[in-house]
């Protein structure tokens, strides 16, 4: 298998002195193309950091990061370029702007990475379609359940055709039947788009899911 993203001795402290707090230390992680990944462990041991640190959305403060083969200057590259060509991010909290409809949230990704208007909007609704929601296209956040907003989520995550998307306890706020679904959901769009998922969870009962189950405790990648 081919190496999507490789991250080798990363660090990250957050605070200073004798107050810092070393939240990932020296973790070396490795994920190949077209993996479900999930990484799990007890709360406070890093696994939103890591994602965030693979995500280009924070900065180690040591280690080196390759996405896509490519050897990544975690000081002098536009990480956010990084992040709209080849990361989609879902979070816990869905994230969604709520004065936007599902449509428009979904557009706005692709908006921000400079995509045709027009292109925007067809993909949109195709994605949309895709994840069961053609008939919530115009409606907005607080308008839809948990479960729809999550699955808006994933659409804008796919929006601009990303190699690895991050998903940080995408089930937290849905029951076991919208767990299941939206887990069902993932395996499909994993599959048709060719893109590899990296999965925070707590919920045991999601394992099965998993090509690989990546543990952690007290910022250490423990087994993998």
């Amino acid at each position: 298998m081919t190496a999507i993203i490789e991250g080798i001795g990363l660090t990250k402290r957050f605070g200073y002195g004798d107050a810092a707090v070393v939240a990932i230390d020296s973790v070396d992680i490795r994920i190949d193309e077209r993996e479900l990944v999930m990484i799990m462990g007890d709360s406070g041991c890093g696994k939103t950091t890591l994602i965030s640190l693979l995500g280009c959305i924070l900065t180690p403060d040591a280690g080196e990061l390759r996405i896509d083969g490519e050897e990544i200057d975690l000081t002098g590259q536009d990480l956010s370029l990084i992040r709209r060509q080849k990361i989609g991010f879902v979070f816990q909290l869905f994230h969604l702007l709520p004065y936007l409809t599902a449509l428009e949230n979904v557009m706005v990704a692709m908006d921000i990475a400079k995509t045709d208007k027009s292109e925007a909007e067809d993909r949109s609704i195709e994605l949309l379609t895709r994840v069961g929601l053609s008939d919530r296209l115009h409606h907005r956040p607080a308008q839809m359940s948990g479960g729809e907003k999550q699955r808006v989520s994933f659409a804008r995550a796919l929006a601009n055709r990303p190699k690895v998307i991050f998903a940080d306890e995408p089930t937290a706020n849905l029951d076991s039947r919208q767990s299941d679904n939206l887990m069902n959901l993932i395996q499909e769009l994993r599959q048709e788009h060719q893109t590899t998922v990296v999965i925070v969870t707590h919920h045991e009962g999601l394992k099965e899911n998993a090509d690989r189950i990546v543990y952690m405790k007290d910022g250490k990648v423990i087994t993998s």
